[in-house]
């Protein structure tokens, strides 16, 4: 009978592995910066590549990055001096912070697929060294040419309410409209 349980467990093991690989969200290609410079300075970008998508991401930082009602609260997910206040105020007057932007990701611009649009990146103070996507979809450590989740490419989504705590990408505490 012990054999059987060997066995059994081992093919559940198996089957569960295959399950996984089966499962495994296509990669696109995508372009991560750090900084409009560092676009800039990539053989493959144009200038005007690189100054739209960047304008693009800025733009939508102040919409989709997290929000958090304290700064400490937004430092514990992204680190000391990681976090600013947002241009938005609680429904009772009180400030919100977000996270810094620690970098934007755009479409491949090679062969002409530029269809992605652009947006913010961020870095966790428990991954510093991988980027994420407002939505929390981590798309790497890796700057230039990059595979990424083709979920990660997604238009992140409008943030209007705040995390008292709980760790980036949770669904933690929230509360209230904050985003007014």
């Amino acid at each position: 009978m012990k054999s059987w349980s060997s066995k059994s467990a081992a093919l559940m093991v198996s089957v569960s592995l295959l399950a996984l690989t089966a499962c495994e969200e296509p990669k696109v290609d995508a372009f991560v910066f750090e900084s409009l410079d560092q676009c800039k300075s990539d053989p493959l970008a144009s200038s005007d590549q690189c100054d739209s998508s960047f304008a693009e991401a800025q733009t939508q930082h102040a919409t989709v990055a997290p929000k958090y009602s304290s700064a400490a609260d937004c430092q514990a997910d992204f680190g000391t001096d990681k976090c600013e206040e947002a241009p938005y105020k609680t429904s009772n007057g009180g400030s919100v912070f977000m996270p810094l932007m620690m970098g934007y990701m755009m479409g491949s611009m090679m062969g002409g697929r530029g269809g992605m649009m652009s947006q913010p990146l961020y870095k966790s103070a428990q991954s510093p060294n991988s980027f994420r996507t407002a939505e929390n979809q981590n798309v790497g450590s890796k700057t230039g040419g990059t595979k990424v989740a083709r979920s990660a490419t997604n238009r992140p989504t409008f943030k209007s309410s705040t995390r008292s705590r709980g760790g980036f990408g949770s669904s933690g505490s929230r509360f209230g409209s904050a985003a007014t």
